[in-house]
């Protein structure tokens, strides 16, 4: 029987971090995945590994891609599939990250009570690969403060969001033109159009990868950014100061970055 809610998860050459996510899915009822191998050739998608990892959650279903072609070429491909399946909600999860346990059904219970709220994040441990606590995520919670602080920068987890998938026939899949940052278009789209917010509890353990797009790609990623605060720009503090705020973000690298965030949040 089909799950109401399936877990898209884009797949390239991490075994290891795939079994991980996996295992951390512990829910009282079925979740199904939608796994996108986004073409690995050191390291194939281990179908039958995850099959029984997963024996008895959900359905597993896989969509493998003859090339790599980015993680949005694969996020998208996923959502292709799930929206010809038909299935209500949508949750994200990345190849090591964690959930906690009953993660999705808080979400979906928050979902179900309050119908007007359409894409709901969570709170997060950020860890590195040593799995060391660097601090806390706590993007904000109401979804005033959340469409004023999206010109500084995502207000969400990306792998922490469950969506309805109603809502990509009005704003369309991941953005193809924000390089390193399609997250935060996409997300820059749902806001402006519908109620978004964030469960004020720490229900995911993020892992800061030294090979992930936001630590390889990081410049072209606050480009896109940036790109993406022009075409929403209107005169306020906010977008002004977001717009200066990641212009000052170019000279300064990913590790310096997340050794301030690391000082300010504790």
């Amino acid at each position: 029987m089909q799950s109401e809610v399936i877990i898209l998860i884009p797949f390239y050459e991490n075994e290891l971090g795939l079994i991980n996510s996996i295992n951390s899915i512990q829910e009282d009822f079925s979740v199904d995945l939608m796994i996108v191998d986004d073409g690995s050739i050191d390291e194939p998608l281990p179908i039958d590994t995850m099959n029984q990892v997963y024996k008895d959650r959900g359905t597993i279903i896989y969509e493998v891609l003859p090339e790599n072609r980015g993680i949005e070429i694969a996020l998208n491909t996923g959502l292709l599939k799930i929206i010809e399946l038909n299935y209500k909600y949508i949750a994200r999860l990345d190849c090591g990250d964690v959930f906690h346990k009953n993660k999705l059904n808080k979400q979906l219970n928050y979902l179900k009570n309050k119908t007007e709220v359409k894409l709901l994040g969570t709170w997060a441990d950020i860890k590195d690969d040593r799995d060391n606590l660097l601090y806390t995520e706590k993007h904000p919670i109401s979804y005033k403060e959340i469409k004023k602080k999206m010109y500084l920068n995502t207000t969400f987890i990306h792998p922490s969001v469950v969506f309805e998938s109603s809502i990509l026939s009005d704003i369309g899949l991941y953005p193809l033109d924000y390089p390193a940052a399609e997250d935060y278009a996409f997300f820059m789209n749902i806001v402006k159009k519908y109620r978004s917010e964030n469960y004020p509890e720490v229900l995911m353990d993020y892992l800061i990868d030294p090979n992930s797009i936001s630590s390889l790609k990081r410049q072209r990623q606050v480009k896109s950014r940036i790109k993406g605060i022009l075409k929403n720009y209107y005169i306020g503090w906010y977008p002004t100061y977001g717009l200066i705020r990641n212009v000052l973000l170019l000279l300064i690298s990913r590790k310096m970055s997340n050794k301030l965030k690391s000082i300010l949040k504790k």
